[in-house]
């Protein structure tokens, strides 16, 4: 039997940079747009993306002036759709929540912080492409065009909810925009995603896969499964890892040793990017790279998406966990406005029609909601519908 070590060490185990209460102190990023170029999807390797991963592809500079070789130059209709939806999503989110705390629903998980992560990235993709998301992917149905009356129908298990009251609140399924439904058990659709790209593969279909998991989730097994598989079979795969830093009230340094998640995907063989989360023409650009490289037969590309959650995990969380001053940093990246900012400078969206904008997406989702609040209540009966014993 070993004897035990005079030693003051001890196991070691991770903590937060900072908690609340602690002192915070922030750095400037050092990585700037232009300091990464935009590699061939088609004939690079892993090896040729070690940098990538280890540093951070951004479009919009400090100043959110777009520049470098990853701006994907779209034209000015693309962009103030891209607004359009963030800013409808931003919106959406708050009305369900008063929808929450009023009693008329019985859970809710906002986007707040991280509306252009789905959203850019489905507007990248091909309508045909397979989205498995986790809840914090919503706008990427506003992309592929489903209705709100019908997401809030689905938010309150009524009469009309497309999946009868069987899921939870903010667990989407949209079959028609081939929206795979969220599931509660985490990281489980990472391993399906590649299942299904796999699937695509095999027919010869002109179809890639994109799938999201959080910066906690990576702790799970099928993370790594997902990881494995894409690789061998060369699957046309896009594997997100959407870095909020907080998995509830676990930092994110208590799933990962070293400092960021895209590097992980390089021992598996994987092409990986960390890209800006908070930066709409970043995630874009790299998305659209991705699904070029799958669509090639070069195979999957592994993403860590850089961001921060603004608000608690769900609605009721009071994120007493974290510190206000390390908040308050990150709301000064806040996607929505940093977007808006470079179309108001840029002339693409003229500043006195922002308010217009809102105003608009606003109206929309009051009738929306109006109308689902008065779709039936589901009938009892409707729980042995389209089962099968």
């Amino acid at each position: 039997m070993a004897r035990k070590k005079k030693s003051d060490k001890t196991l070691n185990v991770p903590t937060a940079p900072f908690r609340a209460g602690d002192e915070a102190t922030f750095e400037s990023w050092p990585w700037k747009p232009g300091d990464l170029g935009r590699p061939d999807p088609k004939k690079c390797s892993a090896d040729d993306t070690i940098k990538h991963a280890h540093g951070l592809v951004r479009v919009l500079g400090d100043d959110n002036k777009a520049s470098g070789d990853w701006n994907p130059e779209l034209n000015a209709d693309e962009l103030r759709q891209g607004l359009e939806h963030m800013v409808r999503l931003r919106i959406f989110d708050d009305r369900m929540m008063k929808m929450q705390r009023t009693g008329k629903l019985s859970f809710y998980m906002r986007s707040f912080g991280e509306e252009c992560v789905a959203i850019a990235q489905t507007m990248a993709l091909e309508t045909q492409d397979w989205i498995f998301p986790t809840y914090r992917q919503p706008g990427a149905q506003f992309v592929r065009g489903r209705d709100m009356v019908s997401m809030i129908c689905h938010c309150l298990s009524n009469a009309e909810d497309n999946v009868k009251g069987r899921q939870m609140p903010v667990h989407y399924t949209y079959k028609e925009g081939r929206f795979i439904s969220v599931s509660s058990p985490v990281g489980t659709q990472f391993s399906q995603a590649v299942g299904v790209a796999m699937a695509s593969q095999y027919k010869g279909l002109d179809e890639v896969t994109i799938t999201w998991i959080g910066d906690g989730a990576t702790a799970e097994g099928d993370y790594h499964y997902a990881l494995n598989f894409a690789s061998v079979y060369n699957a046309p795969v896009i594997l997100n890892v959407v870095n909020n830093q907080w998995a509830i009230s676990t930092h994110a340094n208590f799933a990962r040793g070293g400092n960021e998640f895209a590097s992980r995907g390089l021992p598996y063989g994987l092409v990986s990017i960390r890209v800006d989360g908070n930066d709409f023409l970043a995630l874009y650009a790299v998305t659209q790279w991705a699904r070029e490289r799958a669509a090639s037969g070069a195979g999957a590309t592994h993403i860590e998406v850089l961001t921060y959650r603004l608000r608690g995990h769900y609605e009721g969380d009071p994120a007493r966990y974290r510190e206000l001053a390390e908040l308050e940093e990150w709301k000064a990246k806040d996607p929505v406005a940093r977007f808006t900012t470079t179309l108001a400078e840029t002339g693409v969206v003229e500043a006195e029609k922002i308010d217009g904008l809102e105003a608009a997406a606003r109206s929309r989702i009051e009738t929306a909601a109006e109308l689902a609040l008065g779709a039936p209540v589901a009938e009892p009966d409707d729980a042995t519908t389209d089962v099968y014993v």
